[in-house]
């Protein structure tokens, strides 16, 4: 039910934890439905998600009860208003009606005395920290420098919905940039300018989707039908970055295979919004510089393209690649110069031979006519 211990300083381990919590108190979890019982019942509470033995030098009296955690359990413990501290992986509970001593020096922007305790033992533990105001009616989630409050799924799920519906803006767009840049590969007119649009979209299609995906976490059960149409919506935009960097990004941040991890395009990831709608800024992240960048012809290597066609064993792919060095020269290949390549036989040369025919002759088509 819960996420396990992480203190790691990691910014992408916190942020792990983070959703994880999220989802351990998304709408349908018994620790949730603990949560909302505390509330109707208009007691508040402080609830600790871990313990450790900084967890327990932040205790206070109270009592060890070590008991099998349950939504009524959390209930009735809540009423004696002092902290509950549940174990590491939520499944007990165990200390109740305790009092949270944190350090008194943490900075914290909380105001009440259940909050203000809440937010210091958070950054004090490194623990989730769960605070229920019977006065404000709400639940708070600290957590290292964040407080976050949890919503009523309706009202997630506007959001959410909303935010699909960008996601299929973006989606479609994306769809639109990366066919041009297809059809110009095929006619050898690739600039920098195209392939950073293209890689701009994938960031920015990857950034809404991550947003859905926490609406997601925190619907619980709730969320299931929003789960499936993220789902269809980004299937395969995983591969197409990777094809991407493995067809265009500077010789020295090439990997051998479309496979293999690509730090540049992790990059992204640090861009602001700002500086992504800044074709200039992405280009130098992906490692492109100079005067008038964005005009430089590029040659792709093939991967895009061969990844189009059917049934193609990643080594096959390699090969081809690494024989024929660069799209144009494969695009002319025969059969008989297709089957030279190490795995490639004629029934195998024929399908990739009329497989990049047919997509020329699509691109051409759709293009000009």
């Amino acid at each position: 039910m819960a996420p396990p211990a992480d203190k790691s300083d990691d910014p992408v381990e916190r942020e792990a934890l983070f959703r994880r919590t999220l989802q351990a108190v998304a709408p349908g979890t018994e620790l949730r439905d603990g949560l909302e019982r505390i509330l109707r019942g208009g007691t508040g509470s402080l609830v600790v998600f871990g313990h450790d033995r900084v967890v327990e030098s932040v205790c206070s009296g109270g009592f060890t009860i070590d008991i099998d955690f349950s939504a009524t359990h959390l209930r009735e413990l809540a009423k004696m208003d002092g902290a509950v501290v549940l174990s590491t992986d939520g499944s007990r509970i165990l200390k109740a009606n305790t009092h949270l001593v944190p350090d008194p020096t943490l900075p914290t922007s909380e105001s009440g005395m259940r909050h203000r305790t809440a937010e210091r033992t958070a950054r004090h533990t490194g623990f989730p920290v769960l605070s229920v105001s019977s006065s404000m009616n709400i639940i708070v989630l600290y957590l290292d420098d964040r407080r976050y409050v949890l919503e009523e799924p309706g009202s997630i799920l506007g959001r959410a919905n909303q935010a699909l519906a960008t996601l299929e803006r973006y989606k479609q767009r994306l769809d639109e940039v990366a066919g041009s840049l297809s059809a110009l590969e095929i006619e050898d007119l690739v600039t920098v300018r195209d392939v950073i649009l293209v890689a701009q979209r994938l960031e920015m299609v990857r950034r809404i989707a991550d947003e859905i995906e926490g609406y997601v976490l925190e619907l619980g059960s709730s969320g299931r039908l929003l789960a499936l149409q993220l789902e269809e919506l980004v299937r395969g935009l995983g591969a197409d970055r990777e094809l991407l960097a493995a067809d265009y990004l500077p010789r020295p941040a090439r990997r051998r295979r479309a496979k293999e991890p690509n730090p540049d395009l992790d990059a992204l990831r640090n861009l602001s919004s700002t500086e992504l709608v800044d074709l200039g800024s992405v280009a130098r992240v992906l490692g492109f510089s100079g005067t008038e960048v964005m005009e430089q012809p590029l040659t792709p290597r093939g991967y895009r393209l061969l990844a189009r066609v059917p049934r193609l064993p990643a080594g096959v792919v390699d090969g081809l690649v690494k024989h024929f060095d660069g799209l144009q020269p494969l695009l002319g290949a025969t059969v008989d110069e297709l089957q030279q390549v190490e795995g490639v036989g004629e029934s195998r040369a024929r399908t990739i031979r009329e497989g990049l025919s047919r997509m020329a002759e699509s691109s051409i088509l759709e293009r000009y006519v």
